[in-house]
Formats: C-alpha cells, sequence, structure tokens
C-alpha cells in the first residue's frame, strides 16, 4: 500500500522528456490505484519545447530549432532546458476537495513564497498565468510558468521556475501566447542562487501553501 507521505524526488542530470511523461503517466495510474504514493518530481530537461492544449502554432516561431512535444496539460508554448527547474506535481485531488481553480492558486503561491526566500518579489497578473516580477521601468518578466493536467483527480505536470537558463531559447516561440512581456531569471535578476538553493526553497515552503506532510 502507499505511504500517507507525500514523496520528493529530485533527479540529476538532464531527464528526457518523453521518458517524464510515461514516468508521470504510471505514477498517477498507480497513484489512483492506491498502489504508490504522491510525488514531488524536481527535474531538469534539455532544450525543448511544450505544447499546451490552447498552443496556437503561430507562436512557434522557430519549429526546427528544439524537439517540440505535445504536453498535454494546459496552457500554451513554454520552454524548458538546463538552467530551469521543473517541479511536476503529482497530487490527489480526490482527498483535497476537487478544486482545480485552487490547487492551482495554490502552485502560484508557492512560487512567489518560494521567490521570497530570495527577496524576489513575485506577483500574479489577471489573464496571465504564471509568476512575473517587476523590473526597472515598470517592464514586467515572467520567472515562473505553471501548466497542470488531472486525471481522475490526480495531478501532474506542475510549475517551472527560472534558475539560469539561456533566456535566448525563449525567442523560439511566443512564451504562454503572451508578446507583450519577458522572462528572466534569478541570476539574470542578479542573484548567485543555483539549483541547490531553490530546491531546498522549494521544499522549506511546501508546507506553508499545502497543508499536509511532506
Amino acid at each position: 500500500m502507499a505511504s500517507d507521505k507525500i514523496a520528493w524526488k529530485i533527479s540529476n542530470g538532464l531527464t528526457d522528456y518523453q521518458q517524464a511523461i510515461d514516468f508521470m503517466e504510471k505514477r498517477v495510474a498507480d497513484i489512483n490505484s492506491g498502489n504508490e504514493s504522491e510525488l514531488v518530481w524536481l527535474v531538469e530537461h534539455p532544450p525543448l519545447y511544450t505544447a499546451g492544449t490552447s498552443s496556437k502554432i503561430s507562436d512557434l516561431l522557430s519549429p526546427n530549432r528544439f524537439p517540440v512535444y505535445d504536453a498535454g496539460r494546459g496552457g500554451q508554448y513554454t520552454y524548458h532546458g538546463p538552467g530551469q527547474r521543473v517541479a511536476y506535481v503529482m497530487l490527489d485531488l480526490n482527498k483535497r476537495g476537487r478544486d482545480v481553480r485552487q490547487f492551482v492558486a495554490n502552485l502560484e503561491k508557492w512560487v512567489i513564497n518560494t521567490l521570497a526566500q530570495f527577496n524576489v518579489k513575485g506577483e500574479t497578473r489577471e489573464g496571465r498565468v504564471g509568476v512575473w516580477v517587476e523590473r526597472d521601468g515598470g517592464r514586467e518578466d515572467k520567472i515562473a510558468a505553471i501548466g497542470v493536467r488531472v486525471r481522475k483527480w490526480v495531478t501532474f505536470h506542475g510549475i517551472c521556475i527560472n534558475v539560469e537558463p539561456d533566456l535566448s531559447h525563449y525567442g523560439g516561440i511566443v512564451p504562454c501566447g503572451i508578446s507583450e512581456h519577458g522572462v528572466t531569471s534569478l541570476v539574470d535578476l542578479g542573484l548567485p542562487v543555483n539549483m541547490n538553493d531553490l530546491d531546498a526553497a522549494l521544499k522549506n515552503t511546501w508546507s506553508e501553501i499545502f497543508e499536509y506532510q511532506v
């Protein structure tokens, strides 16, 4: 039988995207059947683009630049690559009120509280999914993306936070369908943060948002 505690898994190196999808598909099925515990899985991927269920092909500006995957999650095009922490969150909402909107809001709060550990003020914006930071001159850049999928009330996919990716790689897409704003990272903001620092902050802030034990 599965443990009631939420498991945490950190994969070193770069995780193949299709292998990650296959792993999540199986884990979600096993959580549904009661054979596995819920899981937060932290990974990095090689450079790639993913298309969400609302993606417009016109937002894929450079289709041959990196591999493009149909992610099956909500949202539009996004980028994954080295220097970006992806957190795949597999939770059973049958235990938590079956409220997908609240789950997404909790993911946003989790990101915001994590960024606050580094004195970064992350904010949400009406009509723009994800977490944003205000730069000099009032410019707003996206630092974290959110995209989820739910099957039989078990969640998968999740969040990604930019630590130190190559921001030029975003030039091959219109990130999340939003062209009037840019993207940033913790290092781009001038912070000497590494992946281990972010992982510790993610774990430290988890229980502030999600009212159950890790």
